[in-house]
C-alpha cells in the first residue's frame, strides 16, 4: 500500500501544477482578456496602462509571469485584489474556508447516513411499497433545486414559523464561528445542512440500491447464503462493502467539488460567508486574483479526494490493491 499512496501523491502534485498553468493561461493569456485594463479602469490613458503593467509585472514574458503569480499565491502569499486594492487574497480564502468545510461536513454526514439508509432498507425490501415510497422519495429530493429547498427553508424558518415552537431556537441568517459559540453555529448550520444533503440523499440511496440488488445476483451472495449466514450478515459484510465502491466514488467527487466552492448557491441562500460566496462577489467584480485562488483552491479539495478515493478502493475491494 505505501508505494501506491506515494505514487499517487505524486500524480496529484503534478495535476495540480497542469492545473496551475491551465487556470493562469485563461485568466492571464486569453486574448482580448487584459488584466491591466481592468486594474487602471475603463477610461485609463495607454501611459496609465503601460504603468499598470509595468507595476504588476505584464510586460514581461508570459512564463516570468507565472512565477512571479504562483510565489505570491503560495510563498509570499501577498496577492492582493485588482478590484478592492490593498485587500489580500490568501487570508479572505483562508478566512472562508472553516465556513465552507463546516457547512460541507455537516451536511456529509447527514447525506451519508441516510443515503446508505434508504439504499440498504430499499433493497432489503425491494418490490414492496417500502422500496417504491423510498426511491419515490429519493426522486423528489433529486428533483428540488437547492436554492427553491433554501428559499422555502427561509419562509418558513426565518419568517411564517419563527415564532413557533417548532423554529423559534433558529437563528438569524449568518455564519457564527465554532471557537465563539458552538451551540450557536450548530443551531445556524442545521437548516443548511439538511437543504444541502437533501439532494445527495435521495441521489446516494438510489445509487446504492441499484448497486446492491446488482450484488445479490452474484455467485458469492449465493455463495454465502449456501454457508447458513444470515441476511444481515450478507447484507452488511458482503453485499454493502462490494456496493459502497461507486458510493465512495462519488462522495469524493461530489464532497471535494462541494468543499472547493460548489456550495454556492446554499452559501448565497443562507448568507454564510464561505468560499463559494466569495467566488460569487469576485465574479460579479471580475476580480482576476480572488477568481484564480479560488479556483486553485477547489482544484487541490477536488484532486486530493480523488486521491483519497483511489486509496479506498484499495480497501474496500482487495481485487484493486493486488492489480496495483
Amino acid at each position: 500500500m505505501f508505494f501506491p499512496v506515494i505514487r499517487r501523491l505524486g500524480e496529484m502534485l503534478f495535476v495540480m501544477f497542469g492545473i496551475s498553468v491551465v487556470v493562469f493561461l485563461i485568466f492571464f493569456a486569453t486574448p482580448g482578456a487584459d488584466p491591466a485594463a481592468r486594474i487602471a479602469g475603463r477610461n485609463a490613458t495607454p501611459q496609465v496602462l503601460a504603468q499598470v503593467r509595468h507595476s504588476f509585472g505584464f510586460d514581461q514574458p508570459l512564463p516570468v509571469q507565472y512565477v512571479k503569480v504562483m510565489e505570491k499565491l503560495f510563498v509570499s502569499r501577498d496577492l492582493t485584489s485588482f478590484v478592492n486594492r490593498g485587500e489580500k487574497v490568501i487570508p479572505a480564502v483562508v478566512e472562508a474556508a472553516p465556513v465552507t468545510l463546516s457547512l460541507v461536513l455537516g451536511a456529509a454526514v447527514i447525506w451519508v447516513v441516510f443515503g446508505i439508509w434508504v439504499g440498504v432498507t430499499a433493497a432489503a425490501t425491494r418490490g414492496t411499497i417500502i422500496d417504491r415510497a423510498l426511491m419515490f422519495a429519493g426522486l423528489v429530493g433529486i428533483s428540488m433545486p437547492v436554492f427553491w429547498v433554501g428559499s422555502v427553508a427561509n419562509l418558513l424558518t426565518q419568517s411564517r414559523w419563527h415564532n413557533t415552537w417548532l423554529f423559534h431556537w433558529v437563528p438569524g441568517l449568518g455564519y457564527t464561528p465554532l471557537t465563539q459559540h458552538p451551540l450557536l453555529w450548530f443551531k445556524g448550520l442545521v437548516i443548511p445542512w439538511i437543504t444541502l444533503a437533501i439532494l445527495y440523499i435521495g441521489l446516494y440511496g438510489r445509487v446504492l440500491r441499484a448497486n446492491l440488488v446488482e450484488a445479490y445476483q452474484e455467485d458469492f451472495i449465493r455463495t454465502a447464503r449456501a454457508k447458513g449466514l444470515s441476511e444481515a450478515r450478507i447484507m452488511f459484510r458482503h453485499a454493502l462493502r462490494t456496493s459502497l465502491i461507486t458510493f465512495v466514488s462519488m462522495f469524493g467527487l461530489d464532497f471535494g467539488a462541494l468543499v472547493g466552492g460548489g456550495a454556492l448557491l446554499t452559501e448565497v441562500v443562507f448568507n454564510l460567508p464561505g468560499v463559494g460566496r466569495l467566488t460569487y462577489l469576485a465574479l460579479q467584480s471580475l476580480d482576476l486574483p480572488f477568481i484564480m485562488a479560488t479556483v486553485m483552491y477547489s482544484s487541490f479539495f477536488v484532486v486530493v479526494a480523488n486521491a483519497l478515493v483511489d486509496i479506498a478502493y484499495a480497501w474496500l475491494d482487495p481485487r484493486v490493491r493486488d492489480a496495483r
